[in-house]
This record gives C-alpha cells, structure tokens and sequence, in this order.
C-alpha cells in the first residue's frame, strides 16, 4: 500500500506550518486538560466525509454530554454521528451498590444521542474491570449469576429502542486468545459468555449485540475471537459484530494483521468496527501492546518527551499512520460499520494516564484546543477525493 500522503492533506499541512498554527503546542496547552477555544468555522466535517462509508463516533463524558464546554459541544454534533459513553455505562457507575442503580449520568447520554440525532452504543454489559466494589466480595455462584442476570436484564431493557447496539462481553480474551480467569469465568464457567449474549438479546430484542476487544487483530487473540464468535452462532446466539479497539502507536501499526482481521471476521457474517481507536505517540514501556487497564508501568527518564508539545516531524508521523489505516479502512468500507475515536481530543485521552500516569499524549485528531491536528486532514483529504485512484492498490 502507498504509504505517501495525499496531496491535498500536504498542502494543508505545509500552509499549517506556514501560518504558525503548527508551532508547537504550547506547555500550558498540552497542560489543559479542557478545551477553551472554538473551532474555526469553515472545517471539515468528518461524519460528512464519511456518510456513505461508515458511522464516525467518539467516546464522551458527562461534562461533554451535559455541555459544559462550549467549544466541544459546538464540535462533537459537527464531527460525529455515533457516540459511546466513555466510562458512564460500566458496571461501577450504573450498579454501584447491590440493590442501587445510578441511571442518571446514562440518561444524560441517551438524551445527548436524540437531540443530535446520533446513535449510541452502550459500553459495556459484562466486563472483568471497573466492577462495583462488592462483587469482589461475593463468594457464592449464585449470588454473582443473579448479579450477572440482573445487570443486563435491567440495564438493556432500560435503554430498549434508545441504545442500538451493546458491547455486551468486553475484553474476555488473554493474549493467546484463552478465556481470561475473569470473575464471571470463575465462578460461572465458559458458558457465561453465550448467556449474556442470550440476556442481552431478550431485553433488547431490537439492538445489535457485539463482542469488544484490544489486540484481536493479532493472530492468536484473533483465532480466540473466531472461536468465540463461531460458539456463539452454534448455540444460535445472535451476535451482530465485533468490536476491534484499536490502541496502536503510530510507529507500530500492524496493517497487514488489521486488514487479515477485517476480512477474517466479515467472513463469519459479522459486522467489523474500530471501536475505541487512538494512536499513541509516546515510548512504551513494554515489548508488547496491550490496552489492560489493570496494568502500570513507572515513570522513567524518556517517557515523556513532549510536554511542551508536539515536534512537527512528529505529526507528520502521526498523520501517515492515520492516513494509511483510513485508506485501509476504505478498502473495506462494505464490511466496516463504524469507526469510534477514543475521546474527542487529546486532553480528554486516557492515554495521558495510562499506562503512566501524567503523561502528555496526542493520540486523536483534535489538540486540546479542539483544533484540527494535520491528521485531520489527512484523514479527510482520502474521502474527498485526494488519490483515491490509491485505495484499491
């Protein structure tokens, strides 16, 4: 595949440079965790871009959804058409205690979804992390399967014809595509996963259910994937897609693995989305990738070269790499659904804090000025028409 960038997205790059919007972040800048200016009129639209492609979502908060910003809340209707709640719908804030449900910041959410006309997709049903404290307490079977039953049974059927698509099983996989010794693995067995699908299916009839991961684009968690989704269909579950993350540094993007991937599941008659996509631009501390929150890593001399900003030589890495998976993407835009940025811009990305806490990263598309970065227009200048002869190659 070509990897050059395309024409136009150069040229806006070099008048970029040249106009000193792409001096560097400033410190105070890259410091700002909020965003405090509004975007210039006149940008592009991504969802517009992509219309006849695929949906483009972001993760957001409750300020976001509450529209406590001005400048995201003018950017996020603009550039999106699909939303996923960043952390508002995982099991630690919406079932914090055994007989409490918190629905409210969830509500907010869906209300954000029909005023922007956007559509939602619930994250997460059944996840190992970010549980409510007193399920590490439980100790009987029964107990944690009428938590289990309980939790998708009430939160699904909540959010009935409001929420058209759930992760149901997030991160279920170990990295050689074993079932992960989970709680809900422990004590309910392999089949846990088929009868959430099942729950999920008769409170939400008319939702697509989907199965989310990191790393399934590598060939061993990936045959795990398979497998899963495979069982699925031969207990005659219905699963309607699958969910690849996509948390990649951008000097280590595995296209040829990505592509294998999008082709392999498409071919069990899934859906195929990138669901929660950054990529990050600072040194990892380990040898392999993972996306596991419950791993951290010291802070070490080196590993946080850009606290004043982002070198120039640097984005125009970071826009090749983007570049490069969305003309990826393209050439297989009838098998991909949607395409979900983790965070609007990069002052909200959790990759400030992980796996080092209080890093300054820029893994997204938008600075934390909400600006358009040059992967932007990198990335808009393949749909509107710039090389397009190349998406084929």
């Amino acid at each position: 595949m070509n990897r050059s960038l395309p024409l136009v997205p150069a040229c806006l790059f070099a008048a970029w440079l040249l106009s000193g919007c792409a001096a560097r972040q400033t410190a105070s800048s890259a410091a700002s965790p909020a965003a405090s200016s509004i975007v210039t009129s006149g940008t592009p639209s991504l969802k517009a871009a992509f219309k006849k492609d695929f949906l483009i979502g972001t993760a957001l908060n409750l300020d976001q959804v509450s529209d406590k910003d001005p400048a995201t809340a003018k950017l996020i209707p603009e550039q999106f058409n699909a939303i996923t709640p960043e952390n508002l719908m995982k099991a630690m804030h919406l079932h914090p205690e055994w007989n409490r449900y918190n629905f409210e910041p969830a509500d907010k959410l869906v209300a954000y979804a029909q005023q922007h006309d956007m559509r939602v997709n619930g994250h997460t049903l059944i996840w190992h992390s970010q549980l409510p404290g007193f399920i590490r307490r439980i100790k009987s079977a029964d107990s944690v399967r009428q938590f289990f039953t309980d939790h998708i049974t009430t939160v699904a059927g909540r959010y009935k014809g409001k929420v058209a698509s759930w992760d149901v099983v997030n991160e279920a996989l170990n990295e050689d595509g074993s079932l992960r010794k989970s709680v809900f693995l422990q004590h309910l067995g392999e089949g846990y996963i088929t009868e959430a699908f099942r729950l999920a299916q008769q409170a939400a009839p008319d939702a697509e259910l989907y199965y989310n991961d990191y790393n399934i684009e590598q060939p061993k968690k990936r045959a795990g994937a398979l497998t899963l989704i495979k069982n699925l269909k031969a207990a005659g579950v219905r699963v309607d897609g699958v969910g690849i993350q996509g948390h990649w540094h951008i000097d280590n993007l595995p296209l040829a693995a990505i592509e294998e991937s999008i082709l392999a599941y498409s071919a069990l008659g899934v859906k195929v989305m990138f669901t929660e996509l950054d990529l990050t631009v600072l040194p990892n501390p380990w040898q392999n990738n993972t996306a596991d929150v419950g791993r951290t890593a010291e802070a070490k001399a080196g590993m946080n070269p850009y606290t004043s900003g982002l070198p120039d030589s640097v984005q125009v890495r970071l826009g090749k790499a983007y570049e490069d998976l969305f003309r990826l993407f393209l050439k297989h835009k009838d098998k991909i659904s949607r395409v979900t940025f983790w965070g609007v811009n990069d002052g909200q990305s959790w990759l400030n804090n992980f796996p080092i806490r209080g890093r300054t990263n820029y893994p997204l598309l938008f600075d934390r000025e909400n600006k358009p970065k040059p992967a932007f227009y990198a990335v808009i200048g393949i749909r509107n028409g710039n090389n397009t002869e190349k998406l084929n190659d």
